[in-house]
């Protein structure tokens, strides 16, 4: 022991307490690590029967929670039988009770109150996030035809239908006949009910930031307008088929200009310069997708709009 204090204190510089401690320390790590082979803790021995009975009654109560789930769910279906309905007579709990959630029975009478009565069927599948399957098993008992004489008229000016409104307005009263939307001004579009000032000049700016609307579709992406009023506005407009909207030439377009589009980036804007710049004019459209900020949907989105 007394060699091993020597060596110590010569190569680590110890003093004769610091050694002490020192040794005192290196005895407890020895006394750690040897600990759990001296003081085994006593084990049971594996009892695989006790945990296939833990987990029989595991998949038990699984089989029976599943059970309650189908029973509840047969039970939702059946509590209701369908019979023949007119839409526009039919409480927010009635719909509810045919299977359409609450937020959506909320969204059909507030279509109700704000637009007016349904004349057909086609218009209540027009209803924004009704579910396809949800109307399939509804349609048969909606007591209304499946067009009306203005759906058929301006079933050709796209792929949506329309209904004509009566308004008063003082003593006159005058029809709300479809109209373009890539043609309408602010005084036809506040003609729509839940649309003033601020939004039809909303709806006018995104249109010209596009260059005009290809698609309904593209009239979700105006900010902040109500699912009801979207409702409203796809009723009473229609996108030409032959429509050609305003082109971009990749060959020509500004930083300035680019970057002002709505399906643009600033930085894929950037981008599309830049690929220009340092490849030349491009030849292709298809050319952008060789950038790698181009996404396939934005592309895809941005493609009526491009030209060379």
């Amino acid at each position: 022991m007394q060699k091993i204090r020597l060596w110590i204190r010569k190569n680590f510089a110890f003093s004769q307490r610091e050694t002490s401690g020192f040794l005192y320390l290196l005895g407890l790590m020895l006394f750690l690590m040897l600990l759990p082979f001296i003081f085994k803790p006593r084990t049971e021995p594996y009892n695989s029967a006790r945990d296939q009975e833990i987990l029989d009654s595991l998949a038990l109560l699984l089989d029976d929670v599943e059970e309650a789930r189908r029973s509840t769910f047969s039970a939702k279906k059946t509590s209701f039988k369908l019979k023949p309905f007119d839409p526009n007579e039919l409480s927010e709990q009635e719909w509810t009770a045919m299977g359409v959630k609450p937020w959506l029975a909320k969204r059909i009478l507030n279509y109700r109150s704000k637009v007016g009565d349904f004349k057909s069927k086609a218009e209540v599948k027009k209803i924004y996030g009704f579910p396809e399957e949800i109307y399939a098993q509804l349609a048969p008992f909606i007591m209304l035809p499946e067009t009306t004489e203005n759906d058929r008229e301006f079933a050709g000016k796209s792929n949506r239908n329309y209904e004509s409104r009566n308004f008063e307005a003082g003593r006159k009263s005058f029809k709300l006949q479809p109209f373009d939307i890539n043609l309408a001004d602010t005084s036809e579009l506040k003609r729509i009910r839940g649309i003033g000032s601020k939004l039809s000049q909303r709806i006018l700016k995104y249109r010209d930031r596009l260059g005009g609307f290809t698609s309904e579709e593209q009239l979700k992406e105006v900010f902040a307008l109500q699912p009801e009023t979207l409702d409203s506005l796809r009723k009473y407009t229609y996108v030409e088929n032959d429509f050609s909207p305003k082109k971009i030439n990749l060959n020509t377009v500004t930083l300035e200009e680019l970057k002002t589009h709505p399906y643009l980036k600033f930085n894929q804007s950037r981008a599309i310069i830049a690929y220009r710049e340092q490849h030349g004019p491009y030849q292709k459209i298809e050319d952008l997708k060789k950038i790698k900020l181009m996404d396939e949907a934005t592309f895809a989105k941005l493609r009526p709009y491009l030209a060379l």
